[in-house]
């Protein structure tokens, strides 16, 4: 995988991994105040200068624009649950989201690169989708998951060598193959 690709993913997956889940994470796009605390840690976002300003607004949008690509990622997973209508609604909502913050082509002699044209958070939402769009080019988009353990949905990049990860860790599988284990005990009781 190419240094851009690589890039790339990383902030996609910077991006969706700001939920709060049933191991301990917390919610990082609560409110504006927390979502400017999290733009503020991230040197994509370096326009911000560490003096990022959002709303509760803004934060709600970056929510709505990340649970629709963890859906997408779910989808990659093959998780039951993410297809149908709410990968429907969620790639809906992406088309929307990329008409609202458009992306621009920049061609320079190293290369070239989409962009957010745009400013302030508009830029930030429009940065995370030129990472998709631009990790999508690697032809390894559908290796960007979302862990099937339930509590968890962490995005992670498959590196197995056949595409089948399921999960973010050893740990959340074995969660996953115990509540199954414990599941059948029930049912053969």
């Amino acid at each position: 995988m190419g240094g851009t690709a690589a890039a790339a993913v990383e902030t996609v997956l910077a991006f969706v991994n700001t939920r709060a889940d049933g191991t301990g994470r917390r919610e990082l796009f609560e409110d504006g105040d927390s979502f400017a605390d999290w733009l503020a840690e991230f040197d994509e976002f370096d326009e911000f200068g560490g003096e990022a300003v959002a709303t509760d607004a803004d934060a709600a949008a970056a929510r709505e624009l990340r649970d629709a690509l963890v859906t997408v990622l779910l989808a990659h997973s093959g998780d039951e649950a993410s297809l149908g209508e709410p990968l429907r609604h969620a790639e809906r909502h992406l088309r929307r989201a990329g008409s609202l913050y458009p992306l621009a082509t920049v061609v320079t002699a190293g290369g070239v690169e989409l962009a957010s044209p745009q400013a302030g958070v508009e830029r930030v939402f429009g940065t995370v989708l030129a990472a998709v769009a631009t990790f999508a080019q690697s032809g390894d988009w559908g290796r960007v998951k979302a862990c099937r353990n339930p509590p968890c949905h962490f995005g992670f990049l498959d590196r197995t060598r056949n595409g089948g990860g399921l999960y973010c860790s050893p740990g959340c599988g074995s969660q996953v193959s115990m509540r199954n284990y414990r599941r059948r005990l029930r049912q053969e009781s």
